[in-house]
């Protein structure tokens, strides 16, 4: 077995693993911080670029992009080795963060953060794959609670960094901070890591990676713009639902047919992976409307600064690190569902704190909110990622785990664009309600701008403070509805699993 197994990682002598060990754990800690850290400096960023009605396809195009390419990476990687592939990803990562600390405007952002998301897509995928390579199946469980500790150092260490650049020195080094940070790890990947490259048969399908970018893209600009730009009953709203509807059939077939398919079928017909995945995409929606649109609450209507709202967020990853190491406890003892239950339910909970949440409350009744849903998170979909392991076969588990980080990536991606047409429908509503004054959803540029917020009339400020209060209601209102489905969807997780 051991000879077998280093016949098939191909650990060549001069492979320096420390070196190789922390160059991924770089490269996995500015893939993960990417997120929190351009959660808590949007609304600076909105106030400097304006585009407060586009803000939510920062977030949207770069996890579109990501989710799209994590398979074709894979199977490059496969075929042209590790080194080459990783590198590619990382450069287009940093050429996009550096692109994306330039941008005048918010379009500008919207397409530097899509080319960011083609190369981020590379760095956790084939990050996991080279420490397959190079541990020994006794040694990976260690080094995967380094690479989880990554994840939830980043996630607080995000916010608050985000914070402090844009408080003290400017919004652009959320994305120039990866540049040093990234080098370092191409370096480490690029020179120390020994690789003979085996070149194996693939067949890549990019037909259906291309089908599945074109239906959840026109999906994306529907829940954006219908209700606003454009009325529901439009043409436009029409056609690319149309067009949304054709592509998703269109990829069904092609993931039937395909040799190598990017969603292989096969898997959907096992309850445990099924449910797994569906709450994944849905808690997935939570997560982003905690992340993209608290940050904007604390700021934006209880007038706090960026390093507060950081600390909300920071409330959620805390959570999370609480409930993944209880259920790693006890989900053995009490059984998934069980946990899975629980977690939902505390979902539920953390999403109440947020609909009933005032101003007058304070950040703290928000960080409440926060903290109760990262403790559901961490204990559901810690069981999500282990009963999806335990489920299905050795040969099978490489597939499905990348299946549950697609529908991951995939409700962060959907949720920004769902929440933030709720957020532009109902703002562009109440202002348009507002006799005397003429107003549009852009209005907010000035109001998360502090310098410009000083000389609007108070009541100007009451109006559009007003209006964002209520219109982030109903996003709350949306983060409680998935939160919700979530919990029903943990109803019907299977008592036993494969190995139980």
């Amino acid at each position: 077995m051991q000879n077998s197994e280093q016949g098939h990682i191909r650990k060549p002598v001069k492979t320096n693993r420390s070196v190789v060990l922390a160059s991924v754990l770089l490269a996995v800690f500015i893939s993960a911080i990417e997120g929190t850290i351009v959660a808590t400096a949007i609304p600076s960023i909105v106030g400097d670029l304006g585009g407060f009605s586009l803000f939510s396809w920062v977030f949207s195009a770069f996890f579109l992009a990501q989710a799209v390419t994590i398979p074709i990476y894979g199977k490059l990687a496969d075929l042209y080795g590790r080194k080459p592939v990783f590198t590619f990803g990382v450069l287009v990562f940093l050429i996009g963060s550096v692109l994306c600390g330039f941008a005048k405007t918010m379009n500008m952002l919207i397409i530097f953060r899509l080319f960011q998301g083609l190369g981020a897509g590379a760095i956790q995928p084939i990050a996991i794959t080279i420490i397959g390579d190079i541990f020994c199946v006794s040694e990976r469980a260690r080094i995967q609670g380094y690479i989880s500790s990554v994840w939830g150092v980043s996630s607080i260490i995000g916010p608050a960094l985000g914070a402090f650049f844009v408080q003290y020195i400017h919004w652009a080094w959320i994305f120039w901070v990866n540049i040093p940070i990234g080098v370092l790890a191409v370096a480490g990947i690029w020179f120390f890591l020994g690789e003979t490259v085996h070149k194996q048969q693939h067949s890549i399908d990019y037909l259906g990676s291309a089908l599945m970018f074109i239906s959840i893209s026109a999906l994306m600009v529907v829940f954006i713009q219908a209700g606003t730009a454009w009325t529901w009953s439009s043409a436009p709203v029409f056609l690319l639902l149309g067009i949304s509807i054709i592509g998703f059939y269109l990829f069904v077939l092609q993931e039937k047919h395909a040799p190598e398919p990017i969603m292989p079928l096969a898997i959907w017909k096992d309850s445990l992976l099924v449910v797994s995945n569906l709450a994944t995409l849905t808690t997935g929606f939570v997560i982003i409307g905690i992340s993209s649109f608290l940050p904007t609450y604390v700021q934006g209507v209880m007038e706090k600064s960026p390093v507060i709202s950081g600390f909300v967020l920071a409330f959620m990853t805390i959570g999370w690190m609480i409930g993944a190491m209880l259920a790693g406890k006890i989900m053995f003892k009490l059984g998934f569902r069980r946990i899975a239950i629980l977690g939902g339910f505390w979902i539920v909970m953390g999403s109440m704190f947020l609909i009933t949440m005032r101003p007058e409350r304070g950040w703290i009744w928000a960080g409440v909110g926060s903290l109760f849903i990262g403790i559901g998170m961490g204990l559901a979909r810690t069981v999500f990622i282990v009963g999806i392991q335990e489920s299905v076969e050795w040969q099978m588990r490489g597939v499905a785990t990348a299946s549950n980080m697609f529908m991951s990536i995939l409700g962060s991606t959907m949720g920004a664009a769902l929440l933030g047409g709720v957020l532009n429908t109902k703002l562009a509503s109440y202002l348009n309600g507002v006799s005397g004054e003429t107003f549009n959803v852009d209005v907010i540029n000035v109001l998360l701008d502090p310098v410009k917020r000083e000389v609007l009339s108070p009541r100007v400020i009451d109006i559009m403070t007003s209006g964002l209060t209520i219109s982030l209601k109903y996003v709350f209102y949306g983060v409680g509805f998935f939160a919700v489905l979530s919990m029903i969807l943990v109803m019907f997780f299977p008592a036993k699993t494969r190995d139980e």
